[in-house]
C-alpha cells in the first residue's frame, strides 16, 4: 500500500510517499480502506520530535490521528462491522497512523460514518469533534445558561467547541481574527471578539468557562475574565504559567483519550446537524509535507485541512 512516513524527526521534507506491506486485521481488528484523514497540529509536532516526552514514538512512523473509509475485512471476534461499511476511526500518536491507503484498527476505535457525510467531511469532524466533546462536556461540564469564551473559535477544534456549546444552550463568545468574523458568526457565536482589533479582556467578564486552545499570554489573560468559581480548560498549547493558586479559579487540562462512547456521541451530533464539518482545504496524499508546512506556519486558521488518501498529485 502507499503511505506517508517519516524515518527520522525533522522538517516537513522528512515526510515521504512510500510503499509498505498491506496490514492484516488481527483478532478484534477492522481493516479499512482509507479515503480521507485530517491533518492535526499534533502530527507536525510529533514529526518534529517535540512530543516525545508525552508520546514515546520512534521513527519510522506513519502519522495521522483519524480517518474515514470503507471496511475491507474484519478479524476474528469482531461484530457490528462488515466489508463495505463506511466508517470513521481514530489512531493514537503512539500507533502507526492514518496517512495510508489501508489501516487496521481495533474495533473499539471504529464507528459508522455519519449518515449523509462524504469521506472528507467525516474525517474533518472526527478528531476535532472528539477534542471539543472532551473539553466542553467531559472536562468543563458546560450546561444551558453558562457563559463560555472559546479562544481560536475559527479553528477546527474551536469551531466544534462553539457549535457544541450552542447545542448545550450556553451563551458563547469566540475570539478570532477579524477576517474570520463571518465564519465564526455562522457557527452560532453570540459575541465575537477579533483579537487583532481589541483585547478580549476589555470586552467580556464574569464568565463561567474559558476554553483555551492557544495558551501562552492568552491563557494568562483569561483568568481575569472568569467569575469566582469559574473554570479555565486547556488543551495542549503554548507554554503558560498556572496562576490559579490563591484564586477562586479551577484550571483543568482536557485529556484527549478516545473511546467508542465519545466517537459515537460525535457521530450522533454530526448526523443530527449539531456539528457541521469545517474543511479548510483538501490535498492529495503525496502533498502531506505541504499540509504540514501550512499548519506549522500557522496559516490554517479556519477549520481542518484534510488529505484525500486515494488521490495523488502525480
Amino acid at each position: 500500500m502507499k503511505a506517508i512516513r517519516f524515518d527520522r524527526f525533522g522538517g516537513p521534507e522528512e515526510l515521504k510517499l512510500v510503499e509498505m506491506p498491506d496490514p492484516e486485521p488481527g483478532p478484534g481488528d477492522v481493516l479499512i480502506e482509507v479515503h480521507a484523514v485530517s491533518v492535526v497540529p499534533g502530527d507536525w509536532k510529533l514529526r518534529k520530535g517535540l512530543l516525545t516526552g508525552m508520546f514515546p514514538v520512534r521513527p519510522p512512523k506513519v502519522p495521522g490521528r483519524d480517518g474515514a473509509g470503507i471496511v475491507r475485512a474484519v478479524g476474528a471476534d469482531v461484530s457490528g462491522f462488515a466489508p463495505g461499511d463506511r466508517v470513521c476511526f481514530t489512531c493514537q500518536h503512539v500507533d502507526q497512523g492514518s496517512y495510508a491507503r489501508l489501516a487496521a484498527r481495533p474495533a473499539d476505535d471504529v464507528v459508522p460514518m455519519p449518515e449523509g457525510f462524504g469521506f472528507i467531511e467525516a474525517a474533518a469532524v472526527m478528531h476535532a469533534g472528539v477534542c471539543a466533546w472532551i473539553a466542553v462536556v467531559e472536562t468543563a461540564g458546560v450546561r444551558a445558561g453558562d457563559r463560555v469564551l472559546v479562544h481560536a473559535a475559527a479553528g477546527a477544534i474551536g469551531g466544534m467547541a462553539v457549535q457544541l456549546c450552542k447545542h448545550l444552550g450556553a451563551e458563547v463568545t469566540g475570539t478570532c481574527s477579524a477576517r474570520n468574523r463571518d465564519h465564526v458568526a455562522a457557527l452560532g457565536c453570540d459575541r465575537i471578539v477579533p483579537y487583532d482589533e481589541v483585547a478580549f479582556e476589555s470586552e467580556v467578564s464574569g464568565l463561567d468557562v474559558v476554553i483555551d486552545l492557544v495558551g501562552g499570554g492568552v491563557h494568562n489573560r483569561s483568568y481575569g475574565v472568569l467569575r469566582p468559581g469559574g473554570m479555565l480548560v486547556w488543551l495542549i498549547a503554548e507554554p503558560f504559567e498556572d496562576r490559579s493558586a490563591g484564586l477562586d479559579i479551577e484550571v483543568r487540562q482536557a485529556m484527549i483519550l478516545d473511546n467508542r462512547e465519545i466517537l459515537s456521541a460525535v457521530v450522533g451530533l454530526a448526523e443530527a446537524g449539531h456539528l457541521r464539518p469545517l474543511v479548510s482545504r483538501v490535498l492529495p496524499l503525496d502533498r502531506a509535507a505541504e499540509a504540514h508546512r501550512i499548519l506549522e506556519a500557522g496559516e490554517n486558521t479556519r477549520g481542518r485541512l484534510v488529505l484525500d488518501t486515494q488521490r495523488l498529485a502525480s
